[in-house]
């Protein structure tokens, strides 16, 4: 979420926190340098070309090939130290993971695997095709970790159950014991129940913020002019007959697709509707009696996905308050 941001990084490490999960090892090699004592979870299968830095800066990574944890394991030779892996099981989204049937014989070979160590067994749900966690399939994920730690005689500590989409299962007791590890970012950035989709009780949704500053404001026809084809986004405009004729003021601000999708922005005011974006724009529609002049601020609250494309970005300016 912090995107290697090194002024939010700090304040994080500064509260105490003992793991913090990412998918850029780049990131984690940031956290490393802040605070060592920090362990550093690699949360996606590791590439080929990273493993050298992947041994170096993160002390656990989420696995699911066997190959790539044999070079996880030459690696971690070579630098004389021991690597924690969490192997990931197919549990119904279908993005990474082992499949059940196969994961006995996976570990197998894994166990086997000189400076590795397996210290968890973890799924992730809703992330691709939006399948919900249930106490059915978290009590499955566990029951996995006890038939591999039975067979093998060996205990594996955690069970990394998920995301901020599980959370709500605490609230409503539905989650099982086995379940004693998550990676958290949207709850944790913005309040959110994933369930509900509602800020949890005594959470804040607005602790990213986004001012995206006024550069035009004319009164212009609300319908284009000429023939419609695709512009470069490949959206065709539709035309509503009755607004011939009319005009409204539109405003530009000074943002565009390359910072943002316009439908992970949600505006704080209700005094007017985004009409579209091209790549460094975004024009809004303020209405006939417009509240805002060249060079305000327009302040915009900001989906998960949203606020992680602006901190992504190199374009947007960025203050602690």
């Amino acid at each position: 979420m912090l995107c290697g941001n090194l002024q939010y990084l700090k304040i994080l490490c500064e509260t105490g926190i003992e793991e913090i999960c990412d998918a850029r090892i780049s990131n984690l090699r940031l956290v490393k340098e802040i605070n060592p004592a920090i362990r550093t979870v690699y949360i996606k299968p590791p590439a080929k070309r990273s493993i050298k830095n992947i041994i170096k800066y993160a002390d656990v990574s989420f696995n699911t090939q066997i190959e790539t944890i044999r070079w996880l394991s030459e690696e971690a030779q070579r630098q004389a130290k021991k690597h924690h892996v969490v192997i990931m099981v197919e549990m119904g989204d279908l993005r990474e993971g082992v499949l059940g049937d196969d994961l006995v014989d996976f570990y197998e070979k894994v166990f086997e695997l000189p400076n590795i160590e397996v210290v968890s067994f973890g799924t992730n749900l809703n992330c691709l095709h939006g399948v919900m966690p249930s106490h059915d399939k978290l009590i499955q994920l566990s029951l996995y970790k006890q038939l591999v730690e039975t067979k093998f005689h060996r205990k594996t500590p955690y069970v990394t159950g998920g995301t901020s989409v599980v959370i709500p299962l605490i609230f409503n007791k539905q989650l099982p014991k086995g379940i004693n590890h998550f990676r958290v970012g949207e709850t944790l950035y913005f309040g959110n129940n994933l369930f509900s989709l509602k800020p949890i009780k005594g959470m804040k949704s607005d602790v990213f913020k986004l001012y995206a500053e006024v550069i035009e404001i004319f009164e212009k026809p609300m319908v284009p002019s000429g023939d419609l084809e695709a512009n470069p986004s490949g959206e065709v405009f539709e035309i509503n007959e009755e607004d011939y004729g009319k005009t409204s003021y539109r405003a530009i601000i000074d943002l565009g697709l390359l910072d943002i999708s316009p439908d992970f922005l949600i505006p704080e005011a209700k005094d007017f509707e985004i009409i579209g974006a091209s790549s460094d724009m975004i024009v809004l529609d303020l209405g006939d009696k417009p509240k805002y002049k060249v060079g305000d601020l327009v302040p915009f609250r900001l989906k998960y996905m949203g606020a992680l494309a602006l901190m992504n970005s190199n374009y947007i300016e960025k203050k602690v308050v």
